[in-house]
């Protein structure tokens, strides 16, 4: 009997006895199942965490397709078992499998792993195990598949390198393709060979071709490779064209966390909010066209079963052809019910008539994410908009027919005071006396507020967090007064701030740390009925460094970074200078406006080779003084869907 009937013949009683067994199946509209004998190379793309949240991953899915579409290659999926289907995988002596076809991972040529996040670097050791591989690359030869990773996590990949043979750095649509065909190049050679000619490829990152030194305080004295074909630097790659949106979206068994198909129309950002990761790693912008979206919008609606068309960027309004878009899904699908979500929506760019058009498409509240709550604030953040701007923008959403605004600010930036704290609690009235002139006391305000954690290569990442105390005091302020008829606050918990704050400007030391954590018991850490932080404190103080080190240090500017020989293709340069102006409060305009050579473009000339320049030219923007003043209108913050 095959390892693959064995599973399936497993499975049968397994499934029986597990919570949603419909995540273990595979089997869904749209998956693709190639002839497993007749396919000379084979990768299982993970999402480290439960199905429900791994299938409303585009990243994952964009992948599944690229790869599919090669008639040399297959891939197939695989999700994070919970617990209870752990628990009976490994008293039955079931691996880790995939999908499609039931293979053990094991038997795959590459694993590519989905690290979008900090808190999934103990579920992705949990895989590894799970699959019957040691989880340290080090103890890896050639007869297990190589194991790499992307996403926003692999900014900074340190921590994780002692797991994960080679890491992408930045967009991965060509990228994947290199690797594969470097492996089925290098099939049978040593791993050490095979990971010399990987650091070839631009935008991987091969950790065990470098070595890192320190100094005695603790901090990081210079990352070197140590082998000719790895660069000092890593660029990160990047698609110059974005190509045809993906459509082919499997419907999943089990419902998922957003259940919609979801479209990205822009990548990047240029508004340069200082504590914003994504908005630094995905410069520079590239657009969708509209006719482009429209079609993909077709696609979607006549092979899958969602009601619901999630339009992604960072920054929606800055899309060029919003309006225009927006508009022809309503005229063209209006009638059919289905409904627009569009994420991202800021004061300086949307304008009444988009309002009115996403009107038609709502379905709770509509977003605003001013982050701090006093103009002050908003200038050391650089999302500079006065408040009575906030407040008639409220006014024009609540006039419009929402009756519920989402408000999300952030605690703990840079030189907060109490003050800029009481602050939220005034603003949040404010906003919902707005409404109460509309809507009576039907209006509602719901306060979010998380705590700013400093992320690599962004201008806060020099920065200290607040101490839990400085947090709890913060947390209590809040709690005291943002309650009430028509106000409701959420907060997160300050243990999880710190725990995202050590692994996200940590170094290679904590390999070892997390390794502890997951060893005894450590796992789906943004889970907050399976999160144990008291354990991560024990792991820190067994491998005798301390988590005060990583959180609440603040850095000096010349200090060199365990992520500086990854090239985000910003310059540290400005983000210095972008760091000290936050010091002073002085604001950047958007650099659609201006440019303020960041880095970004020179650094991919040749990459730009056979791409017409117009594909890497910013989209017209009208200029800040000049915005809505032909609508008559308030231009909104914030976000809807």
């Amino acid at each position: 009997m095959s390892d693959t009937q064995q599973i399936e013949q497993r499975l049968e009683r397994i499934l029986l006895k597990v919570t949603k067994p419909g995540r273990y199946v595979g089997g869904e509209y749209n998956s693709v199942v190639k002839d497993w004998s007749a396919v000379p190379f084979r990768a299982a793309l993970a999402f480290p965490d439960v199905y429900d949240i791994g299938m409303s991953n585009l990243g994952l899915m964009i992948l599944y397709d690229i790869y599919n579409q090669q008639p040399d290659m297959l891939a197939e999926r695989v999700f994070s078992p919970w617990v209870d289907m752990e628990e009976a995988m490994r008293r039955d002596s079931v691996p880790l499998y995939s999908l499609e076809s039931k293979h053990p991972i094991r038997d795959f040529d590459l694993l590519g792993i989905s690290l979008p996040y900090e808190q999934l670097f103990t579920n992705a050791l949990n895989l590894l195990d799970l699959s019957g591989m040691p989880v340290r690359t080090a103890d890896r030869d050639e007869t297990y598949p190589l194991v790499i990773a992307g996403g926003h996590a692999c900014y900074n990949p340190e921590p994780m390198a002692a797991f994960i043979d080679a890491f992408v750095i930045g967009e991965g649509e060509e990228i994947i393709l290199d690797i594969a065909r470097t492996l089925m190049r290098t099939k049978g050679q040593p791993r050490h060979e095979q990971l010399r000619q990987l650091a070839k490829i631009e935008g991987l990152y091969v950790p065990a071709l470098y070595e890192v030194s320190y100094h005695p305080d603790g901090t990081v004295q210079a990352v070197k490779p140590t082998v000719p074909e790895a660069p000092a630097k890593v660029l990160k790659r990047i698609v110059p064209i974005l190509p045809p949106p993906f459509t082919g979206f499997l419907v999943p068994n089990v419902d998922t966390v957003h259940n919609r198909a979801p479209i990205e129309i822009m990548r990047g950002c240029t508004r340069g909010c200082r504590f914003c990761h994504a908005g630094m790693v995905t410069r520079p912008v590239r657009e969708r066209r509209v006719e482009e979206v429209v079609a993909a919008v077709e696609e979607i609606v006549k092979n899958t079963g969602f009601e619901e068309i999630g339009l992604l960027s960072l920054s929606s309004s800055d899309y060029t052809g919003v309006k225009e878009l927006v508009k022809a899904i309503g005229e063209r699908w209006g009638a059919q019910g289905l409904s627009i979500s569009l994420p991202s929506l800021r004061i300086e760019s949307m304008s009444a008539d988009l309002m009115d058009a996403l009107r038609d498409t709502r379905r709770g509240g509509f977003t605003l994410a001013p982050e701090a709550a006093t103009e002050k604030m908003r200038d050391i953040i650089n999302k500079y908009v006065p408040d009575i701007q906030v407040l008639e923008t409220a006014h024009e959403i609540y006039k419009r027919g929402w009756r519920t605004i989402k408000l999300y600010f952030m605690i703990g930036h840079p030189s907060e005071t109490l003050e800029d704290v009481q602050a939220i609690i005034d603003l949040s009235k404010a906003v919902l006396h707005e409404g109460r002139k509309i809507h009576g006391n039907k209006a509602t305000v719901n306060v979010g507020v998380s705590t700013f954690i400093p992320k690599p290569h962004t201008p806060f990442q020099w920065v200290s967090v607040d101490t839990l105390d400085q947090i709890h005091a913060k947390q209590r302020l809040l709690k005291d007064q943002v309650r009430g008829n028509g106000l409701h606050l959420r907060w997160n918990n300050p243990k999880d701030t710190l725990f995202e704050a050590f692994l996200a400007r940590g170094d290679r030391r904590l390999s070892a740390v997390i390794e502890y954590a997951w060893k005894h018991g450590a796992k789906f850490d943004a889970w907050q009925d399976q999160f144990r932080f008291e354990l991560w404190q024990e792991a820190m103080s067994v491998c005798g460094l301390s988590m005060d080190f990583y959180t609440h240090r603040a850095r000096s500017v010349d200090e060199v970074f365990p992520w500086d020989h990854i090239d985000a293709a910003v310059k540290k340069k400005f983000l210095i200078e972008d760091y000290l102006m936050s010091q002073r409060g002085e604001t950047r305009v958007d650099c659609r406006n201006q440019c303020f050579a960041c880095g970004i473009l020179p650094k991919f000339s040749q990459t730009r080779m056979n791409t017409p320049a117009e594909a890497w030219e910013c989209p017209p923007i009208v200029p800040r003084h000049l915005r809505g003043k032909d609508l008559g209108e308030v231009i909104p913050l914030g976000t809807t869907g």
